[in-house]
């Protein structure tokens, strides 16, 4: 099998993995090296510096020994196999960097063999490509559960993020769907990498070297295990606080095997679910909100129709119209339709002059929520007398109602087919 199979393969096999949208990785280019993940994000999308950055996400093998339910490169698929050798990979990541394609990688692989030898290999390409090509591009490894301490240890010092996936949000249903694994073998190298990075962070040392700059991940399938809305939150906060993540992702579980333990192969993807619970988890990380204040045992399910924030405010109107002159930061910061910009704008305006309707629009604030739960002359009177019952269907008329479109379309045939990929040079070059 030649690369460019290989590659096809491995590249295909690797797009279920979503744990990888953000670097936030500081990691300056060394002296006479190359590549820099200088506030740099992954996967087409956007840094902190707001630049789209890309970078060459695939698998070292998908020649898995697991048998997992939900997963393509499951033991009793009949699939095509491929495994890179280190040098392979190590090649076309220079090679791809060097055009340009691409501004890091984004390396996961299936478990070959054991789990040591599985992390052996993927430390193996990170090592080579820092330490003797003195590659400063961004770089994510997948930790691989079961793997010992030292090497995970090893893999800190040269990935500039790290993740073990949990994706099932129950032991029980991971136990169910995937035998071999447990949340036991999954927590025990996200433990040992959040204690590591504590230890390196509080070393303030000159040269003491960078251990996962840019933190650890993790992802959870939605809609494959029959789990709540409530309990995958409650997973999340619990991941951010103790084990310190920058991120928890979530995946709409896309239906690719027939298996009884899993929903029926025609399901679609839960899209909405999916988006729904990011806006919670952005209401977490950014705007103060716990877990347990957007949903609970009584309500565990995010309502579909309407954002999280939202759902929050016709819960509790006891809290509303709220006074933008008086309120303070975090109440303002809870009101729909406010974000966290405008709510700054907000609370550094009004000390010189009354905030009106006008200023509002000027800052950000998408009035067709907002105006429903806040004080202000400009708002009439009436709106302030509406019942949370009353105020629901206001807020979704009008809602177009689109349409979930199908993951990994293939292009109609009437469409003109593309061009030759622009990498084959780097391909033939690499394989040399």
């Amino acid at each position: 099998m030649d690369l460019r199979d290989k590659l096809n393969i491995l590249g295909d096999a690797a797009k279920y993995d979503v744990s990888c949208s953000s670097s936030g990785s500081k990691r300056n280019s060394p002296k006479g090296g190359m590549g820099c993940g200088h506030s740099s994000g992954i996967c087409h999308t956007w840094s902190a510096d707001g630049r789209c950055i890309s970078l060459l996400k695939v698998l070292f093998s998908n020649a898995c020994k697991y048998d997992c339910a939900y997963c393509v490169n499951r033991r009793s698929n009949d699939i095509p196999r491929a495994t890179f050798t280190p040098k392979e990979l190590i090649n076309l990541t220079l090679e791809f960097y060097r055009r340009n394609y691409i501004e890091g990688l984004f390396l996961s692989s299936a478990v070959i063999g054991t789990p040591d030898y599985t992390m052996e290999l993927l430390i193996k390409v990170a090592k080579e490509l820092r330490l003797v090509h003195h590659f400063g591009g961004y770089i994510h490894l997948k930790a691989i559960p079961g793997a010992s301490s030292r090497l995970l240890f090893e893999a800190g010092l040269y990935a500039d993020r790290s993740s073990v996936n949990i994706e099932i949000p129950s032991d029980k249903q991971l136990q169910y769907l995937a035998p071999e694994k447990n949340f036991a073998s999954i927590y025990r190298p996200m433990n040992f990498l959040a204690e590591r990075k504590l230890e390196y962070k509080t070393d303030k040392s000159k040269y003491s070297p960078k251990f996962l700059p840019a933190g650890q991940s993790t992802q959870m399938i939605v809609g494959a295990s029959g789990e709540t809305d409530f309990q995958i939150l409650t997973l999340s906060a619990g991941f951010y606080k103790q084990q310190q993540m920058k991120r928890v992702y979530f995946s709409g579980y896309v239906p690719i095997n027939a298996d009884k333990r899993l929903p029926v192969i025609t399901t679609k993807p839960p899209l909405l679910r999916e988006h729904r619970l990011y806006q919670a988890d952005w209401l977490m990380r950014f705007y103060k909100f716990e877990y347990n204040e957007i949903l609970d045992e009584k309500n565990p399910f995010l309502d579909p129709d309407l954002d999280p924030k939202v759902m929050w405010a016709l819960r509790h109107p006891e809290c509303f119209p709220v006074d933008l002159q008086t309120a303070d930061y975090e109440m303002i910061l809870r009101v729909p339709g406010i974000g966290v910009r405008s709510a700054q704008l907000i609370v550094s305006g009004r000390r010189y002059s009354k905030i009106r309707l006008e200023h509002l629009k000027k800052m950000g604030v998408v009035l067709k929520r907002a105006k429903y739960f806040i004080y202000d002359s400009d708002v009439p009177r009436e709106l302030h007398k509406l019942y949370p019952e009353m105020i629901r269907p206001l807020l979704i008329a009008g809602k177009p109602k689109n349409d979930q479109l199908d993951l990994f379309d293939t292009m109609p045939a009437a469409l003109p087919q593309p061009k030759a990929a622009p990498y084959t040079n780097a391909l033939s070059i690499a394989n040399n």
